[in-house]
């Protein structure tokens, strides 16, 4: 077996590309981060980040009571009604079989109307349409654990062990019993009361980190005394800092952070995977707080206010720290100055602002209003320094990607527009006890015991795009792709909670948060596609207003479809199981499972949404060119002071050592199939060098119109071989080299004074590569390879190969023309002897 195998590899160049795909690939599987990835390569561990976490009381729901009097002025609810999931015994869901899909939920808050109801625990389950039937239909699973659940679990991961064994289970369940205690909080919104007192929803809950909320300044710790709260461990020097901190509210008459002041309690975390989610130190010496802090929390047994969740005011004000205008600067920022220096920015935040308009025509400033929607681009990066995460290959931080909802919206406090920021995290089973599903920034985010806010680097953008974000009104129809993308991943986020069945959500080569996540978004704009060709009123709207807005702008969202499919999958091939499951999610197919495919062809066909930073960068650049805002909101460990982290920018692939990555992104990027602008751009190309070189080189005599057949005596077959080894040799290997690997690909979009760098680098070598080589590896090039009139035939064919491909970012156009000169000029104008007879 082993000699038969060690044959084919030294016989088989096909054989050993085919081996060495599958290693590289699975090595880039590896490294792909979806939340649990960035934490299950540590040693199997019994006891999980939660486990860790319920140890300290104020973890405990039980800590605070349901009954609170809090000022009213100084803190409000976090919605209108606000609860705990509890998850019901197998015998309640036994003892009522006709219900599908419901929990209970312990009212914490309710509108003005229901005060009656908080405190009480109720019923809670869907208020049931054809619509919402389908999509019950299609996410509720049986449970039963698999091997590889039991195995995730015991390294430490968090999976709804509760609901093993399980014969049905919805999506509100799935939810409550996602961890292993009642503690899931959430929001509820279109809750309609029974008579029965029974609350019925129409979308789904949105997970919150507490029940109210203020906005303070933080003084700094109380003074040390007898009754100081500290921390028996924490990453600062001991002894701990008092948890006890004063803060002072905001006034809205001033305007300013000079209302009543109080003591509240910012906790320390227990350390877990020998790092501190967050720590209270210096909290009130940080530059994101110079515009308060919103603080999350609800009071203890002793009426103190205990900050559960914190969020930085000054991340969310419609104020700019920076603008950039023009669509080649924007993309510059995205590719090579978002996470710059990201070590160095440690403790601060930054906002950006993209306007790919003119400069000379774009505003000064945007202009966001209350109402305005945006996509969210999440993806955060990776812990170094002292106490720095293990990575599982060098030079890689994988990081993760999710996608959200942005509005703006008024802030009840200062009555000032802000942003209000909530995730769709497509989130596998994982240690800290996240849950995939609808979470507001502040949970997921700020939540002091399982948010990233200080421990890694964040960058959230925000998409303003007319064709994405506004909804379309087609007559007396109405048509919202925001919603419909809700609805996508609403079923992809029910199925990671479930592991569709097994218990585990785990990432693999086909399935992570990256991939499914963009499907959601391809499927979300075919979905509508769908409705628009199978409503003729809409049709019949659309062939009588062809100039009105929105038709243009639903022509745009069509063709952004088309442009994240060929962007996302590299070869422009869409992969099977990509199609499938769309048409599952569509309820086109009957078969409710998802079709990944876990091997090294899907993970090619589609790499571009394996590695998170790959397709967030990919994905920015799409929508900066289809004319979008974009508003970037970037945090590097902000709040309290850990000396023992540093942030990391998320990467690609090997990505920390720039070359490897760049390289791979290059060559696959050039092998796209060029379109009818691309071959006329060649042509173009072809036909002005071919007539500034025929001049030059019949002035110099340095071509010689030559009959290969009658003058060379070459027969029609060596003809067609010589032919052939031209086209690897010149002329592929040296575009890859010389114009695909040196010079920045069209989308990089560089800045025009470092393109004409490398532009001029490129041209130099590949000039100089000729003498060089003769003197070397070709010395049948010698004197040719010297002669002045060669050198400027080969530098003018370099330029005009590098103008094309940077025109069309195609390999196999410059290499066509490459091909085409090199060939006429050895077979058809003297180059043939000089070069003396090339082997046949």
């Amino acid at each position: 077996m082993l000699s038969r195998l060690r044959r084919r590899w030294q016989q088989s160049r096909w054989y050993r590309w085919v081996v060495c795909s599958l290693a590289f690939w699975l090595m880039m599987a590896i490294t792909v981060g979806c939340g649990a990835a960035h934490e299950s390569d540590l040693p199997p561990a019994k006891l999980s980040k939660y486990a860790i976490a319920s140890e300290s009381p104020f973890n405990d729901p039980s800590y605070y009571p349901v009954s609170q009097s809090v000022d009213l002025d100084l803190y409000r609810p976090v919605a209108p009604w606000v609860g705990r999931l509890i998850l019901p015994s197998p015998d309640q869901i036994q003892a009522e079989p006709q219900r599908l899909d419901w929990v209970w939920v312990e009212i914490y808050q309710a509108p003005p109307e229901a005060q009656t109801l908080i405190g009480q625990i109720l019923r809670l389950e869907w208020r049931v349409t054809p619509d919402r039937q389908a999509y019950l239909d299609t996410v509720t699973r049986s449970i039963q654990f698999s091997a590889e659940a039991i195995a995730h679990q015991h390294q430490g991961n968090v999976h709804p062990e509760r609901l093993n064994g399980w014969p049905q289970v919805g999506p509100l369940q799935s939810l409550a019993g996602a961890r292993p205690q009642d503690d899931v909080i959430v929001a509820l919104a279109g809750v309609t009361q029974t008579p029965r007192d029974e609350l019925q929803i129409d979308s789904a809950p949105v997970q919150v980190p507490a029940r109210f909320y203020g906005l303070v300044q933080v003084l700094g710790p109380e003074a040390d005394d007898t009754e100081a709260i500290r921390a028996a461990q924490c990453p600062t020097v001991e002894p701990c800092v008092n948890e006890q901190f004063r803060v002072r509210h905001y006034n809205p008459v001033s305007r300013q952070f000079d209302g009543v002041e109080e003591t509240v309690r910012i906790p320390q975390v227990l350390p877990a995977s020998g790092r501190f989610q967050s720590t209270p130190a210096d909290l009130e010496a940080s530059p994101a707080g110079s515009d308060g802090w919103y603080i999350y929390g609800a009071q203890d047994r002793d009426g103190l206010f205990v900050v559960r969740a914190i969020a930085p005011r000054s991340l969310f004000l419609l104020d700019l720290q920076t603008a950039i205008a023009g669509e080649i600067p924007s993309l510059n920022y995205v590719n090579f100055r978002n996470w710059r220096d990201t070590p160095e920015r440690k403790g601060s935040l930054q906002t950006v602002w993209l306007d790919p308009s003119d400069p000379k025509a774009a505003p000064d400033s945007p202009n966001w209003q209350v109402g305005d929607r945006a996509l969210a681009i999440h993806i955060f990066g990776g812990v170094g320094g002292e106490r720095a995460e293990p990575k599982a290959l060098p030079g890689t931080v994988s990081g993760h990607f999710a996608y959200g909802v942005a509005e703006v919206v008024t802030d009840p406090f200062t009555q000032m527009p802000r942003f209000e920021m909530t995730y769709n995290q497509v989130y596998a089973h994982n240690p800290d006890g996240i849950v995939a599903g609808k979470i507001s920034w502040a949970d997921y985010m700020g939540h002091l015991q399982r948010g990233w806010l200080g421990l890694r680097p964040v960058a959230d953008t925000l998409v303003k795009l007319e064709a994405l974000t506004q909804d379309y009104r087609f007559g007396e129809i109405t048509l919202s792709p925001m919603a419909e993308l809700q609805r996508q991943l609403n079923i992809m986020m029910a199925r990671y909670r479930t592991g569709d069945g097994t218990g585990a959500a785990i990432v693999k080569p086909a399935q992570s948060c990256v991939q499914d996540s963009s499907q959601a978004v391809v499927e979300t704009i075919a979905q509508l596609e769908r409705l628009v060709q199978a409503t003729p009123e809409i049709g019949q709207w659309l062939q009588d207003h062809p100039n009105d807005v929105q038709t243009q702008r639903f022509a745009q969202l069509v063709a952004l479809r088309e442009l994240l499919i060929n962007k996302l999958v590299p070869l422009g091939i869409l992969r099977p199981d990509w199609r499938q499951n769309s048409q599952v999610l569509a309820g086109i197919r009957p078969n409710r499972d998802l079709g990944n495919q876990p091997n090294w062809l899907t993970s090619l066909l589609s790499w571009r949404t394996v590695i998170p930073r790959v397709a967030y960068d990919e994905l920015a650049n799409i929508f900066l060119n289809q004319g979008a805002e974009l508003w970037i909101l970037r945090t590097q460990q902000v709040g309290g002071v850990d000396p023992t982290i540093e942030p990391l920018a998320p990467t690609e692939l090997l990505g920390q050592y720039v070359v490897i990555p760049t390289a791979f992104s290059r060559l696959f990027e050039s092998l796209r199939l060029p379109g009818w602008r691309d071959w006329g751009v060649t042509l173009v190309g072809l036909g002005i060098y071919g007539a500034i070189a025929w001049p030059i080189g019949r002035w110099r005599e340095f071509l010689q119109p030559t009959n290969p057949i009658k003058d060379l005596g070459l027969a029609p077959d060596a003809l067609v071989r010589g032919w052939l080894k031209l086209l690897i040799l010149p002329a592929l290997l040296e575009e890859v080299v010389f114009r695909v690997l040196l010079l920045p690909h069209p989308t990089e979009a560089v800045q025009p004074h470092t393109l004409g760098i490398w532009l001029a680098i490129s041209l130099a070598l590949f000039v100089v590569y000729h003498p060089l080589n003769a003197l070397t590896f070709y010395p049948t090039g010698k004197p040719t390879f010297f002669d002045p009139s060669f050198l400027t035939l080969a530098g003018l064919l370099g330029l005009t190969c590098s103008l094309v491909y940077l025109q069309t970012g195609s390999l196999w156009l410059p290499t066509l023309i490459h091909w085409i000169v090199v060939g006429v000029w050895v077979f058809g104008l003297g180059g043939y002897r000089r070069l003396q007879p090339i082997p046949t």
